[in-house]
């Protein structure tokens, strides 16, 4: 039994070493270092320069967004264990579930005061 684990790790290892090497050596090969362009340091997705200043402002709406995922990612994470299970948690599990559906919609109600839905 021993033997057969170490002979898994020892081969899980060899792969895990020729998949890094491998890599290595084709990104040297096809890739340029010493020549960057404004596409391989521009920002992506992040919606300003990554190589600013960093006290330059930007836009808090990043964050609010961010919030605003979470605030729904969060609640389908939990809502869904919870349904699955209702039958088991009658009334205790009912109060809990509402606590957190509250504290969920004084999030989602911050996000509209402060105009996260509002697209300028």
């Amino acid at each position: 039994m021993y033997f057969l684990d170490f002979t898994l790790t020892i081969i899980i290892l060899g792969f895990s070493l020729i998949l890094l090497g491998l890599g290595h050596l084709v990104g040297s090969i096809f890739v340029n270092t010493r020549e960057s362009s404004y596409e391989k340091i521009s920002s992506y997705e992040c919606g300003f320069d990554a190589f600013s200043d960093s006290r330059e402002p930007f836009d808090v709406k990043f964050y609010l967004i961010a919030l605003l995922f979470i605030i729904f990612d969060v609640e389908v994470i939990f809502f869904f264990p919870y349904i699955m299970c209702m039958r088991d948690v009658f009334l205790n599990g009912f109060y809990t579930i509402m606590v957190f559906t509250i504290i969920l919609m004084i999030g989602f109600g911050y996000e509209w005061r402060k105009g996260c839905m509002d697209w300028d």
